[in-house]
């Protein structure tokens, strides 16, 4: 299998493109800086995982952003700190403060020229569109949580997408899912016969970080540790 036997490469964005673990650990400095004493980065990011995953179940249509909010403040319970509404509501809307990885966009503007690019994300449309300028690309389509009405692994999701790329004209043959989340993206591209690329970006870091550890590892058809190095595999193919 080649990275050049696909004509769309489908996305993940947070953790893949965009370095959420760096920005939800800035927009969590009020927070933590109350604590006797914080957690460690790692910690900080667990618990939002677990925190996130639950509250992605209970309220799957909630919006991304109001959805964080809710977040911040079941941390703040855990953490034994109290917090105004107005403090978790600006959480929530940090998310187009998070930075895009470093080779995202020029990796992305490369890859544009040889795929359709289209995203599948557990976020809003407001925030992905604040996301988006730090990408510097249009995608030739944007599915999100919010069009959808469930998060990621929900088999919903992919489903939707399929759908509507079919209405591009876009087989599922021809799709290569790029994500670094093993629990959002891998195991449910799995079940969905979806082949798959996975952007290691925490090769280098234990756990799984803001990401909820998957029940089994699935497979997945390429592995990179980051988008410069996809593109430079799709470069030794001939480009």
């Amino acid at each position: 299998m080649r990275l050049g036997d696909f004509k769309v490469l489908t996305f993940d964005c947070y953790g893949t493109l965009i370095d959420w673990e760096s920005g939800i650990i800035e927009a969590l400095k009020p927070l933590c800086t109350r604590l006797h004493k914080p957690p460690a980065r790692d910690a900080i990011l667990t618990a939002h995982a677990r925190h996130e995953s639950a509250q992605q179940e209970q309220t799957p249509s909630m919006r991304y952003r109001d959805l964080l909010a809710i977040v911040h403040k079941r941390l703040a319970e855990e953490w034994g700190v109290p917090v105004p509404w107005e403090e978790c509501v600006a959480y929530g809307r940090s998310i187009g403060d998070w930075p895009a990885f470093a080779d995202s966009a020029p990796a992305l503007a490369y890859l544009k020229k040889f795929y359709k690019l289209v995203i599948l994300s557990n976020v809003d449309n407001e925030s992905f569109a604040l996301s988006n300028k730090r990408l510097a690309v249009d995608f030739d389509a944007v599915y999100t949580a919010q069009d959808i009405g469930s998060y990621k692994p929900s088999p919903r999701n992919f489903g939707y997408m399929l759908d509507k790329l079919k209405t591009l004209r876009v087989k599922r043959s021809q799709i290569l899912h790029t994500a670094e989340s093993l629990f959002h993206d891998h195991a449910p591209a799995n079940k969905m016969r979806l082949a798959s690329c996975w952007i290691h970006r925490r090769h280098a870091e234990q756990g799984f970080g803001a990401t909820i550890k998957p029940h089994k590892r699935p497979k997945f058809d390429f592995r990179f540790t980051s988008m410069a190095e996809m593109v430079a595999a799709h470069r030794a193919e001939g480009g």
